[in-house]
């Protein structure tokens, strides 16, 4: 057998002999949770206003998702994360195969296959291909003690994250496989990587866009950043989007139109305007102030989780919670610049407040695996 998977077919990581008290609870960095509870119900009022036209009961269908999504933070706050880092392989392993299957039984929604759908209900495999992936990367990393990576390391991680990230772009999604690429960068600086390596991988990435651009990417794809280099070429085609999303920020002005004026939205002028451009909802009807309000829970919620990674005891526990703030903070910087036309519109919903089941399950996972880190930082050395 191979060393690399002789390695990771034994236990990485030793298991704590010692349970935490639920007295250590009071310690906890409750902002994370206070800030993504926030951003929650900011998110299901917008929800509701932004979908009030709409025949399907987003409202109610995401309320039904973030009852779910609390009961799956519970769940993984309660098992040791160093358990799930041990079995991190069957479940990469299955994460990957789900992401197989969904190319010819998955259901087709905006241009790519990327559900399985049971129903009424949609479940991505991508987002939870994510997690998984996060955690496999966890427990190759974690086991090495050096402190830079040598590029044996660095190309055995890349190759980790490109399988799943490959199969994902087959779909094709774009927006969803560009997610691994802040999970593994974040993970890898925090890791230990020489700047000599660093500034060879981006000239890799230059070039590997460029073969993307040539050969990876469909007409609507490229057409997408035509537009965004030049959005009045097609003000009711291609460029419509981002047009009617640029027009929603700008006239809310200081304090917004209120709730349920916005004319973009109540008039069905803004697309996708419940998922990926729900910002554009929020800035028409409650102004800078209501968007600024916003990123000041994110700030908290960022905030904690740099506090929580600064606090681990072992190095399982700081790289889980540098991948999942990495793939969040991705979410919002890019959904931020794309509702005002600063980067090319792609599918990256904005966590916690925008419409979708399997991403609002991530997204509250997430924030039990961290406060799980910080729970566990006493006996976890």
């Amino acid at each position: 057998m191979p060393a690399f998977l002789d390695r990771l077919s034994t236990p990485a990581l030793p298991l704590p002999e010692e349970r935490p008290r639920l007295g250590q609870l009071g310690a906890l960095r409750w902002g994370l949770l206070l800030a993504a509870l926030a951003l929650t119900a900011i998110g299901l009022a917008t929800v509701r206003s932004a979908s009030a036209e709409m025949a399907a009961g987003y409202f109610s269908r995401q309320l039904v998702w973030v009852g779910a999504g609390i009961v799956a933070m519970i769940v993984a706050f309660a098992i040791d994360y160093q358990k799930l880092v041990v079995w991190s392989l069957p479940l990469y392993a299955g994460a990957v195969a789900a992401l197989v299957l969904v190319l010819p039984f998955g259901h087709r929604a905006g241009g790519a296959v990327g559900w399985f759908r049971v129903g009424s209900v949609g479940l991505q495999p991508v987002e939870f291909a994510k997690l998984a992936t996060a955690l496999f990367l966890v427990r190759y990393l974690s086991a090495e003690s050096e402190r830079f990576l040598s590029l044996r390391q660095i190309a055995t991680a890349v190759g980790i994250a490109a399988l799943p990230m490959t199969v994902d772009a087959l779909q094709p999604d774009l927006g969803g496989a560009a997610m691994f690429v802040p999970m593994l960068a974040g993970m890898l600086l925090v890791a230990g990587v020489r700047l000599r390596v660093i500034v060879t991988a981006a000239a890799g990435v230059a070039i590997v866009g460029a073969l993307v651009w040539t050969f990876g990417m469909k007409d609507y794809q490229r057409q997408r950043v035509y537009t965004f280099l030049q959005p009045a070429s097609d003000p009711l085609g291609a460029g419509y989007q981002v047009r009617q999303s640029k027009i929603a920020v700008g006239s809310g002005q200081w304090t917004g139109r209120g709730y349920r004026q916005g004319t973009q939205s109540q008039l069905r002028f803004l697309p996708a305007r419940h998922t990926d451009f729900i910002l554009a909802v929020l800035a028409e009807e409650r102004g800078f102030l209501g968007v600024a309000l916003v990123f000041g829970c994110y700030a908290l919620y960022f905030g904690s989780a740099a506090a929580v990674a600064a606090r681990a005891r072992d190095r399982a526990g700081v790289l889980l919670v540098v991948a999942l703030a990495s793939i969040a903070g991705f979410h919002v910087v890019y959904n931020s610049a794309m509702v005002i036309g600063l980067v090319p519109i792609t599918g990256i919903p904005l966590p916690f407040l925008s419409y979708g089941g399997s991403f609002t399950l991530i997204n509250w996972i997430a924030v039990g695996l961290i406060l799980n880190v910080d729970f566990r930082r006493h006996v976890n050395r």
